[in-house]
């Protein structure tokens, strides 16, 4: 009767850990379904917010790419392709990989070598200006090894934003990460943790690798309606992902709201 019993206590728990996992997997929305742009908005410097210009992001083999196959070179055409919802707490979570060549460009942009980011808590793509290169926003930047050097990814920038670490405000704009290197071509997978205005926690395969809190506009900005001014806390806000010289590939690209 002991052994039953025991039995059927396992199994109970074990189909109760079942279930929240699928729960918890069932949670995942995906924001790219895989076949199309569908829910999503380019806006390039110097062009109008929904012009794709050189059909630049597009979905290739199920992937969603950023292709640089119909360009001669690059003359600061920054990029983002904004998803239609704004979010506030919320995991993201997306797979990617650098491939192909860096494109030309008239400043040797070295630094945009194997780059691209997740530009989260950005301001509404209608609100940029026609010349704006880079919504304000926390950035996630996903970078590619060369080959030898160190260099991680996962790490954050901020453009027009602040963030804090330990309550001291910082105002440096790029911070690394504590990521390995990752070369070549393959696949890596990135988490987010935001929680609103309080904080952010940045992920590489499963392993934290960066947090920090309170993340603020670094000035005054315009947004559709009204003034939104320095040190605002930045609570919520839209997701893109960029093109800036170099193809990028995502696999998949989800979210779980919080």
């Amino acid at each position: 009767m002991q052994l039953k019993s025991s039995f059927c206590a396992l199994l109970c728990l074990t189909l109760s850990a079942c279930s929240e996992a699928q729960k918890t997997d069932t949670d995942w929305i995906p924001i790219f379904d895989g076949k199309s742009l569908d829910g999503w908005t380019a806006k390039f410097a110097g062009h109008p917010l929904g012009e794709n210009y050189k059909d630049t992001f597009r979905v290739v083999d199920g992937l969603l790419t950023v292709d640089y196959s119909n360009w001669d070179g690059f003359d600061d055409d920054f990029g983002h392709l904004f998803y239609k919802t704004p979010y506030s707490h919320y995991v993201i979570r997306a797979t990617y990989r650098f491939i192909g060549e860096q494109v030309t460009n008239k400043k040797k942009y070295s630094w945009a070598f194997r780059n691209n980011g997740l530009m989260l808590h950005s301001q509404p793509p209608e609100t940029m200006s026609i010349e704006q290169k880079f919504p304000t926003s926390i950035e996630v930047q996903l970078l590619g090894g060369d080959g030898q050097n160190p260099r991680s990814t996962a790490n954050l920038c901020t453009p027009g934003s602040d963030i804090h670490i330990k309550d001291k405000r910082v105002t440096t704009h790029c911070l690394e990460s504590d990521s390995k290197t990752f070369h070549g071509d393959q696949w890596v997978t990135v988490e987010v943790e935001v929680h609103g205005g309080e904080k952010l926690i940045h992920k590489v395969n499963g392993e934290v690798v960066m947090s920090y809190q309170k993340p603020v506009l670094e000035k005054a900005v315009e947004d559709k309606y009204k003034k939104i001014y320095q040190g605002t806390s930045m609570a919520s806000g839209y997701i893109s992902i960029q093109a800036e010289t170099h193809p990028t590939q995502f696999k998949s690209i989800e979210v779980k709201p919080l």
